[in-house]
């Protein structure tokens, strides 16, 4: 041992304490590895102080007792990662606090977005905020200019009028200072309440963070114990994250603090020692400036680090997966070109974190996720038996989970596992108890199915079905960002790792798996490895390019550089073991998604090549046209550890000079039987400490020790090397039914996995949808669906996005499949939006592109429907409150081809877009076309991404087999809509039922449900309901069809696919002409908007589900400008806005489905979900000051169950605009039912500055409003469920 140069790397999991020690020399057969329990209290207080203990009675061969401060003068570095801020956030147990921000916003967290976080569950469950307390203080700055200026003006400061530039250069307004003696008053009387952590978020304070100093300084004074301010947790712009960030620190960061209190004082001599710990972003930092925000992923950061710097090999550049699989969830991330890949706003626990952090994806799919059989699919998750009581090996009543799949497989090996199951903790795995249960659910599958499969089929169903579940998120970490995923090595680490890696790998493509001989304790490896980072980061809004940018960007580049460095070299690091990295954060001019783009060579300034190829890589275009916005400045200064540098995988394989393959008979351990390919086969078994570099292992085989268990398939072949196991896939699995399936019709195993990989390719489309849109519509609230369709136009699979679009598109596919029958060729793309041909309200524009087979053969149609936010007509946002006919809601596109054999057609679609609606007598084209045609770039290209996966589907399975499961997995919805019908009967004890609701205008809706299970009778009768009005209410057919479509799928309850099958059993009978059937030419975006909301309330209620919820969108829109569609006529520039605001849901009934519930405030209800734009968003883009956006208490109705609230939403414009809003239940409020009270009416008020007058302007109309003047909208409240008690 080297005196004083002990290295010590802990990574404390959920599970499993892991311990790396070195004595100093930093060769790795010096290392010391320790693996314990992270809780065990009978023998010890905390996991990584006796992990210490353990490795320095090891490395200082010494015996050292528990319960005395361990020694560690020897120890040169302590370094450690740990889970317990992640722990805190989800089980709630983190530090009480305070959220500080500004008057109007208390609401902030509790609104979030508006979405909620399952659109099929009609039991909204938001997530609970961290704080416990929340308080207004009355201050207010907002920015004076806004980016939509289509002049572009540009203020200066003016102290005199409070006019003053903030850190981003942009002019910020003081509206009003904080009071701060009021201040004090009110933080006095919050400390004396017991509260000590406080969060300080104000709006804009990204740039101008005086009022949060002020607060902040204020409460120190006081004594506070922790005080975070939201401009230096996170000073980047976006409110809502920001405030998010702000709470989770002051929640956190005490219980980090007070952990790190408890380690020291475990220890003594530690005045030499750094001790550091791993951050979310993959850097070591200083044990005192280690916060709870930045330590959300610090053990998943770990493992990306482990491999990262254990398996890149810079030389080839072949970049990395990262397959870290679990107990309970399985992490995916990916390394290429020697960087790190970073995001800078995720969701944790709920909670929304704006801070660096490597980009990991995860999905619930680990060892412990439970297996079931629901609806005849293979469910594998999202539930976990957990640790406690985990898989029934366990021995602790646990259910089948994929350990026991593996175990009862032959695929897990018992005599390598430490006997520490049973209720004594001296047991072996329990493959009996395993077995039994899997004879169990085998019985239960077969008397459903009338089928004869075995138990090895239906746990190797299981494990394929997994397989399919993690290979999705590596799909979307390399597809969906423009990488081949077939051009990386997959790194398999994790408890689990092994027994599935080579599987995924070769389901992706991927040729080669890497398994490093830590993989069990990677995580804890890699933060051995790590590096020390320092992060200095600064908003600004300077234009890239512009002569003075350079200069001001790189004095704050050099400003930002000697602070990282400084901190650094007083870590004992030398100015030369110091890397600068420097990133901006870029923009398109007019968009709002970034890229954080690298400076990549020190004497070079190309930010804008640079970001136009990472653009063009990412989201498939760049525009040359636009300005470039630099949001963010960030110095990443990192300090390198130089701990030690391994010989990559590929320099071991070329240093090999003798490769032996092993003999099974002398070199393995024993064989066992184990199950692959649908066949017992006898399996040696390896252990790998006992098997020389260069030894070849020919699969299947197991190659496993006392901590991994690593499955080489058939197929493949593996390498032992000094570090690693290399694995070769030699030739791609066959795709094989269980034997068993050859004798059914329909696999349920395949039909499981074709369900999981047609929804992949909706949800893949709509991902490239939104990076690749430049509205806010599309990319900020998210206002578009993609699904895939038959080749009759059927729906097979469509992304859960906006309800609304669901069945509706169906309807319109299938119109224009029938219309284009016979014409249609490759290269051509159908553009459409006409409610007579299937579509919904004319902003929603459906792009729809079909897929034809090598022959000729069209077998697939891909469509993607995105709102635009203008298209012409009477009013900016062509969502006109009082439009009569259909001509004044902008362009009715009935079928063209917006792509034509390739080519796309701006002509046309200038014709369509500007020409066509402007010829109308007081109406415009569209006002912001150039938004169209990229919008319409980007649905193409999301149908595009279609077509491709839809052809890598095609190479993987022949196309009958994909033809034939596409027709199954419809078959397989329909009878679980009638299984639940039938449910739904049997409950009741009738089979009719009947229910309706008026308008505000007086149109009745009127539905009669007849329900006959033994007839296979559905009947959905709209008979008596109004006739088409003479306003924009009418909804065609399609929206009925959604609203239907809808309430099925969440009355089923379970996870379903989401298809045509849902509305094959149903007769659907509308009358002509009616409100939900309108003639051609009737005015309809109301019907999208408001009626299908009515509709699903109507369809709820008939069910005796739930009350009404709020029936309404809310949709308020402004702006300016126009044209007459005439290309010699003067063109006005304008802007427009276009948002739906969220209200209170019903409340739920008892029924069949179990107890009710309350309603859930301030959220989107039934047939929309598009988020809201974040506040500070909203200012910076229009001339607007939002005064209030807070929950409407009160506004639910009572009952034994309580309707949910509404919102209020105060604007205030700053310039002169046409604002108009279309909503409902402004007459009628929403019903309670079973005794339950209604919910508040809505009410829009305009309050005129000029005058002082507040009016009341109704449910749909449109003013004129003047600089100062508000709309306040008020939405309604869900009504109530039973007789209210007090």
């Amino acid at each position: 041992m080297q005196k004083g140069n002990i290295r010590i790397a802990i990574d404390k999991g959920g599970t499993f304490t892991d311990c790396v020690g070195n004595i100093g020399t930093g060769k790795q057969e010096h290392d010391t590895v320790i693996k314990l329990l992270s809780v065990d209290p009978k023998n010890y207080p905390d996991a990584p102080l006796e992990g210490i203990r353990r490795l320095l009675e090891v490395l200082e061969h010494k015996t050292i007792p528990r319960g005395i401060p361990l020694d560690i003068s020897n120890v040169r570095s302590l370094r450690m990662g740990t889970t317990l801020a992640t722990n805190c956030a989800l089980e709630r147990n983190g530090e009480r606090c305070a959220f500080i921000t500004t008057k109007g916003f208390k609401d902030s967290l509790l609104i979030g977005d508006q979405t909620r976080p399952d659109i099929f569950n009609l039991n909204i469950k938001k997530v609970v905020p961290l704080y416990d307390t929340v308080v207004e203080i009355d201050e207010r700055v907002t920015l004076e200019d806004f980016s939509e200026d289509p002049y572009f003006t540009k203020s200066s400061p003016n102290e005199q009028e409070g006019i003053l530039e903030g850190n981003s250069g942009e002019m910020v307004r003081v509206i009003k200072k904080p009071d701060e003696s009021s201040v004090r008053s009110i933080l006095k009387v919050l400390y004396a309440s017991g509260i000590k952590s406080i969060a300080i978020a104000f709006l804009h304070s990204y740039t101008f963070p005086d009022h949060e100093r002020i607060v902040g300084n204020i409460a120190r004074e006081i004594g506070f114990s922790h005080v975070s301010l939201s401009s230096e947790v996170s000073p980047m712009i976006k409110f809502l994250p920001r405030a998010h960030s702000s709470v989770a620190d002051a929640y956190l960061t005490p219980v980090i603090k007070k952990y790190l209190n408890s380690i020291s004082a475990g220890l003594s001599h530690a005045e030499d020692t750094h001790i550091q710990f791993m951050q979310s972003d993959g850097g070591l930092v200083d044990g005192g400036k280690f916060s709870g925000l930045k330590s959300i992923l610090s053990g998943p950061a770990g493992g990306v680090i482990g491999y990262s710097s254990t398996c890149y090999d810079k030389n080839n550049n072949i970049p990395l997966i990262g397959f870290d699989m679990g107990g309970t969830s399985t992490d995916v991330s990916r390394y290429g070109d020697g960087r790190l890949e970073h995001v800078f706003e995720t969701v944790t626990a709920g909670i929304i974190i704006q801070s660096p952090q490597l980009d990991i994806h995860t999905v619930a799919a680990g060892g412990s996720s439970i297996l079931s059989w629901k609806n005849g699919l293979f469910r594998v998750g999202p539930d976990s038996a957990a640790a406690d009581p985990g898989p029934a090996a366990y021995r602790k009543g646990g259910p089948l989970t994929i350990t026991d799949a593996n175990l009862f497989l032959g695929r897990l090996v018992p005599e390598f596992f430490p006997k520490i199951f049973g209720p004594n903790e001296d047991e072996s795995l329990d493959l009996e108890t395993t077995t039994l249960k899997f004879r169990e659910l085998t019985d239960v599958i077969n008397k459903d199915l009338n089928s004869n499969l075995t138990m090895e089929e239906v746990a190797y169903g299981f494990i394929k079905v997994a397989n399919e579940c993690m290979a999705r998120p590596v799909r979307a970490i390399t597809e969906a960002k423009g990488h081949v995923v077939s051009q990386h090595r997959l790194v398999s680490f994790g408890g689990a790792g092994g027994q599935h890696a080579i599987a995924v790998a070769d389901s992706l493509g991927i040729d080669t798996v890497l398994i490093h001989r830590y993989s069990s304790i990677l995580s804890a490896y890699g933060i051995f490895l790590a590096d020390v980072i320092e992060e200095n980061q600064e908003p600004c809004s300077f234009i890239l390019g512009e002569p003075e940018t350079i200069l001001k960007v790189k004095k704050r580049f050099l400003e930002l550089s000697k602070n990282s460095i400084k901190n650094l070299l007083s870590q004992s690091f030398s100015r030369e073991d110091i890397v600068l990295e420097r990133y901006l954060n870029l923009r398109y001019e007019g968009t709002e998604t970034s890229l954080m783009i690298l400076q990549k060579y020190d004497d070079q300034w190309n930010f804008r090549e640079w970001f136009s190829e990472a653009h063009k890589k990412e989201f498939g275009f760049s525009f040359d046209d636009k300005r470039i916005i630099i949001d963010d400045i960030r110095i990443r200064a990192i300090g390198k550890s130089g701990v030690r540098k391994e010989k990559t995988v590929d320099e071991q394989l070329i240093e090999i000079s003798h490769f032996k393959k092993a003999d099974v008979s002398k070199d393995a351990s024993f064989t066992q039987k184990a199950y692959f390919d649908n066949k017992w086969v006898d399996t040696a078994v390896f252990k790998i400490d006992d098997l020389p570099a260069g030894t070849i292992i020919e699969g299947p085989a197991i190659l496993a020790d006392g901590t991994q268990t690593n499955i080489i398939l058939p197929n493949s072949q593996a390498t032992i090397l000094n570090s690693h196991i290399f694995i070769k896939i030699n030739q791609k699995a066959a795709k094989t039914l269980s034997k068993s399936g050859y004798e059914l019709d329909i696999d349920p195993i395949l039909l499981s996995i074709f369900s999981h990989r047609f929804m992949d390719i909706a949800l893949q489309m709509g991902t490239q949808l939104r990076k690749t849109s430049v509205s806010t519509n599309v990319k900020e609230r998210l206002d578009f669906s993609c699904a895939l369709f038959d080749s009759k136009g059927n729906l097979v699979a469509n992304a859960p996005h906006v309800p609304v679009h669901l069945g509706s598109m169906s309807t319109c596919i299938s119109a224009q499949a029938k219309l284009w029958e016979g014409k249609l060729k490759p290269g051509d793309v159908l553009i459409t939006n006409h409610p007579d041909i299937g579509g919904t309200h004319l902003p929603d524009i459906t792009v729809i592109t079909p897929s034809f087979s090598s022959t000729g053969e069209l077998i697939f149609y891909v469509a993607s429907r995105a709102h635009h936010a203008d298209i012409g007509g009477i009013l900016p946002g062509s969502v006109p409150p009082n439009s009569k006919e259909l001509y004044e809601e902008g362009t009715a596109i009935y079928s063209e081809l917006v792509v034509k054999e390739g080519i796309f057609q701006e002509e046309l679609i200038y014709k369509l877009f500007v020409e066509d609606p402007g010829k109308y007598p007081g109406c415009s084209g569209s006002r912001r076309f150039s938004d169209n045609i990229s919008d319409l770039k980007a649905q193409v290209a999301a149908n595009t991404k279609g077509i491709q996966l839809i052809g890598s589907l095609t190479k993987e399975y022949d196309l009958a087999t994909i033809l034939k499961y596409m027709a199954a997995i419809q078959t397989n919805a329909s009878e679980s809509i009638k299984k639940m019908l039938a449910k739904m009967v049997e409950h009741f004890g009738t089979t009719k039922f009947s229910g309706e609701d008026r308008l505000d205008d007086g149109s009745l809706i009127k539905l009669q449900v007849i329900i006959r299970p033994e007839k296979e009778e559905y009947i959905f009768n709209f008979d008596g309901t109004s006739p088409q009005v003479y306003g924009n209410l009418n909804a065609p057919e399609a929206i009925t069809n959604s609203a239907i479509l809808y309430c099925l799928r969440c009355l089923v309850g379970e996870d379903i696919p989401l298809n045509q099958g849902c509305l094959k059993p149903l007769t659907i009978k509308i009358p002509a002409g009616s409100l939900l059937s309108p003639r051609s030419g009737a005015a309809v975006v109301g019907g999208n908007v408001l009626t299908s909301q009515r509709v699903t309330d109507v369809i709820l209620k008939t069910f005796n589900v739930m009350a009404d919820s709020q029936g309404d969108c809310n949709n308020f829109t402004f702006g300016t400008g126009g044209n007459s569609g005439n290309k010699t006529d003067k063109q006005i520039k304008g802007f427009g806005y276009y948002e739906t605001i969220c209200g209170g849901s019903g409340a739920g009934a008892d029924s069949w489905r179990g107890s009710g519930w309350n309603g859930s405030d301030a959220v989107h209800t039934n047939m929309t979900n598009t988020r809201m734009t974040d506040t500070e968003v909203f200012e910076r883009r229009y001339p607007v000051l939002l005064k209030e956006f807070s929950i409407r208490r009160g506004s639910g109705g009572k009952g034994k169950y309580t309707g949910g609230n509404g919102v209020v939403r105060d604007v205030q414009f700053r310039k002169a605009v046409t604002a108009s809003i279309l909503s409902e239940r402004r007459v009628i409020g929403p019903h309670g039912i079973k005794g339950g009270q209604d919910g508040s009416r809505g009410e829009n008020l305009w309050v005129r500055h000029s005058t002082g007058a507040l009016i009341n302007v109704g449910g749909k109309n449109t003013i004129y409003a003047q600089p100062g003047d508000r709309f306040i909208i008020k939405t309604p409240g869900g009504g109530g469920f039973g007789q209210y008690k007090d």
